[in-house]
């Protein structure tokens, strides 16, 4: 694509997601009246988000240009690049674009929602391109810690964008090839306009380690622990992690039990899709280990991160129906802990501990993420005019801006944006020119964006200070109180040791009540809000706190 050739309008990049944070990676790219859709991810609830099951992205934007959306491009098979399609389709149903595996996992989240039948879905070839309006997209083999990985080299009428998705550089990998550097050189030749890049990783100087390195460590383990139960915990899409660990297990004469229901079906997808080799019958049923002595069993779990509800952690705390650890145990974690979650896996270590397993952490994992070498690699071979920084919190950001800067990109060509900001690049100029809405939509059971701040504030506030609520019965026409006030409290104090006090609260409620109907007041907000203002000063002058106060009043 030659520079003459090039349109004098920009391409709008739109990150919806996946900055400020590791997680909810989507992005649109924009051209006129043409917009492709890069990823669609999901995040994990922070600490302060009480009851909420996951964060997934704010489409209003794609909702409102519904007319210009081509298709989701999916990168890899990843929760926190695929994990909000199904919750996204129901607002942007387009096609989606993917490589073999990852299409194989989105179709299992697809049949869960019922929405295989009205899904358009295309899978993609390396060195594919497909035409999706005015852009071609093209699929880069590259390495990960999934297999089918892919970076897109999206061909723009204002130039060519590379886009990483996750990566690493992988000369020995576990499955496939290793990543495609010569194309990579191939299309800096021709001019990059822009490069988003994988910055999980970018403070980590050299190299990241082959995925094989692993396997060594496994056959070690395995070795010395040859008359003890191995558990492996690891995060469910690292089909390669669990290919390493059925070799080992082989090697070593054992069978393997796959136990958790996100475990399973991604297994089930890789090895029907050719992505895994099961030697024959080594995989029993986790009801067919009480046949096998302990030295004959590999249990591969997930868990790794200290979830609740996973399995790893309902066998830690005595819940599991079919598994119980023992002393002796070998429980291996082949992860290290997402941030934020150090505690929830110090919690699981804790308890296996307790319970006489031995646990093992070290060297038994290697990030799929490209440490500062390889991001420097790819900067030399695309060459690009820009550099967006992409995938990460925003120190990360920070320090792959100082490193592109270090690659000779001008820091004027350097854009740190958040989500929500449109990025419009030509070969002339680079501008954030407008925002748009990002933040993320809550999912609370079945419900998809019904919990907003006020209601996350509610729960933060009945969370800390608990709830107490006053009944009232008043007169109809006359406003005398016929019966209570009652005084019901939950989280705030044990009532039966903390009589005088509600005996105290029960006097100010009745001197709140005194005063307005003296007053005639009949309006029940105004009686209502006398009472709460009333006990709130009350009770924070006697014990500091600030329950919620929820006054009811009926009428007979």
């Amino acid at each position: 694509m030659k520079l003459k050739e090039l349109s004098d309008k920009g391409v709008k990049i739109i990150p919806l997601g996946g900055l400020e944070q590791i997680g909810m990676n989507i992005t649109a790219f924009e051209f006129e009246d043409s917009i492709i859709v890069v990823d669609c991810g999901l995040s994990f609830p922070e600490d302060e988000m009480l009851g909420i099951d996951l964060v997934i992205p704010d489409v209003t934007y794609l909702k409102e240009n519904i007319k210009k959306v081509k298709g989701f491009v999916i990168t890899h098979g990843h929760e926190d690049h695929i994990g909000s399609i199904p919750y996204v389709l129901k607002d942007v149903n387009v096609p989606i674009y993917a490589t073999k595996l990852t299409m194989g996992i989105i179709e299992n989240k697809l049949k869960e929602h019922n929405l295989m039948k009205t899904t358009k879905r295309k899978v993609i070839k390396y060195g594919q391109s497909i035409n999706l309006g005015c852009f071609r997209i093209e699929f880069i083999r590259t390495n990960h810690s999934i297999a089918d990985a892919a970076a897109l080299a999206i061909y723009t009428p204002a130039g060519i964008i590379v886009h990483t998705g996750d990566f690493k550089v992988d000369y020995t990998p576990v499955y496939g090839e290793t990543i495609d550097l010569q194309r990579f050189g191939e299309i800096g030749k021709k001019g990059v306009l822009a490069l988003l890049c994988d910055s999980t990783n970018v403070m980590k100087p050299g190299y990241t380690m082959s995925e094989r390195t692993v396997g060594k460590t496994f056959d070690n383990i395995f070795a010395e622990n040859a008359k003890s139960r191995i558990i492996v915990a690891t995060f469910a899409s690292n089909v390669d992690r669990v290919q390493q660990i059925i070799n080992s297990a082989e090697k070593f004469g054992r069978k393997v039990v796959i136990e958790g229901r996100s475990m399973v079906n991604i297994m089930t997808t890789a090895s029907e899709l050719g992505y895994i080799s099961m030697p024959d019958n080594i995989l029993i049923d986790i009801e067919q280990m009480k046949n096998y002595t302990d030295d004959q069993i590999v249990l591969i779990t997930t868990g790794s991160q200290g979830e609740a509800m996973a399995a790893l952690s309902r066998m830690a705390a005595s819940i599991h129906r079919k598994v119980t650890i023992k002393p002796g145990d070998c429980v291996i974690f082949s992860s290290t802990p997402i941030p934020g979650n150090e505690k929830s896996v110090s919690k699981v270590i804790n308890e296996l501990s307790m319970k006489g397993a031995k646990v093992v952490f070290q060297d038994t994992h290697v990030s799929g993420h490209a440490c500062q070498e390889e991001i420097k690699l790819i900067y030399a071979l695309t060459k690009p005019k820009y550099a967006v920084p992409v995938h990460g919190e925003y120190r990360h950001l920070i320090a792959h801006a100082e490193l592109a800067e270090g690659m000779g990109i001008p820091k004027d060509n350097i854009f740190i944006i958040s989500s929500g900001d449109v990025l419009e690049l030509s070969y002339e100029k680079g501008e954030v020119i407008d925002h748009v809405p990002a933040s993320g939509v809550l999912v609370d059971g079945l419900g998809v964006g019904d919990v907003g701040n006020i209601v996350l504030r509610d729960r933060q506030h009945l969370s800390e200070n608990g709830l107490i609520i006053i009944v009232v019965t008043l007169e109809k026409y006359s406003n005398q109180i016929l019966a209570g006030p009652d005084i019901v409290s939950r989280g705030f104090v044990y009532v039966r040791e903390s009589e005088n006090l509600m005996d105290e609260a029960r006097d100010v409620v009745n001197e709140a009540l005194d005063k307005c109907l003296s007053h005639n007041v009949t309006d029940w907000g105004r009686i209502k809000n006398e009472i709460r203002d009333s006990l709130s000063d009350y009770l924070w002058k006697k014990t500091k706190r600030d329950p919620m106060i929820l006054p009811i009043i009926m009428e007979v």
